[in-house]
């Protein structure tokens, strides 16, 4: 884990490698970057993982959400995949306490709903039934945790051009209207063939891991030594 307060990253990380070594800063700032970078590619690659997975390994129709992937073949892919995610963000540090505050939080709820699955579609126990509320109250914390890293934190820490906030906001905002229309969409009872839930999860999934790619400057031009 890193110190705080973190390193300036004003400067594009490529400019350290101008020299055959690197300072120990421009290490720091290299490795702050792919924490973000990581972060990103596991939320973008996820649902496709996920999905296209289980057709391949199993066959049949999709899943009813992505949380119930972990009653498939990929229940080692999701778990993993979420802890994976969830230790990056506790490891991470931003430019103040309300950053690493909101990271940490965001952290805990990825690993909090890959350790306690969601409530099973059939034969369903008393702890299924405890396991799936606290599921779902982790899933509520990571995401409305990432949606304010989107919507507050991202567009005004003065690192990247004021392009990039418009895009982190847009990010934000379809995270906050997928899970109102998850929860419309339980509360309407729509057709369970539809799949609402798994594909409004999916887009909600891969805004995070687009916001959190663009934030480790992976859509940034990289500067010839």
């Amino acid at each position: 884990m890193g110190t705080w307060p973190p390193m300036d990253l004003s400067e594009p990380p490529e400019a350290a490698m101008t020299t055959a070594t690197r300072s120990p800063q421009s290490t720091l700032v290299h490795s702050y970057l792919f924490l973000r970078r990581a972060i990103g590619l596991i939320g973008l690659a996820l649902p496709f993982v996920l999905i296209l997975g289980k057709q391949l390994s199993q066959g049949g129709g999709p899943a009813s959400s992505l949380s119930s992937y972990y009653y498939t073949d990929l229940r080692d892919v999701l778990v993993g995949a979420m802890c994976a995610a969830g230790v990056f963000l506790l490891a991470y540090y931003g430019h103040d306490r309300v950053d690493n505050l909101v990271s940490s939080v965001a952290g805990i709820g990825a690993i909090g709903l890959a350790l306690f699955p969601t409530t099973p579609d059939h034969d369903v126990t008393p702890w299924d039934r405890t396991s799936g509320v606290l599921h779902l109250a982790f899933a509520a914390v990571f995401f409305l945790s990432l949606a304010y890293f989107c919507l507050r934190l991202f567009p005004h820490d003065g690192e990247q051009p004021e392009k990039f906030g418009a895009l982190y906001r847009a990010c934000g905002g379809v995270i906050l209207a997928c899970l109102v229309l998850i929860a419309l969409a339980k509360y309407l009872g729509l057709t369970p063939s539809l799949h609402p839930a798994l594909w409004l999860e999916a887009v909600a999934v891969e805004a995070f891991g687009v916001a959190w790619l663009v934030k480790g400057r992976t859509m940034e031009p990289r500067s010839v030594p």
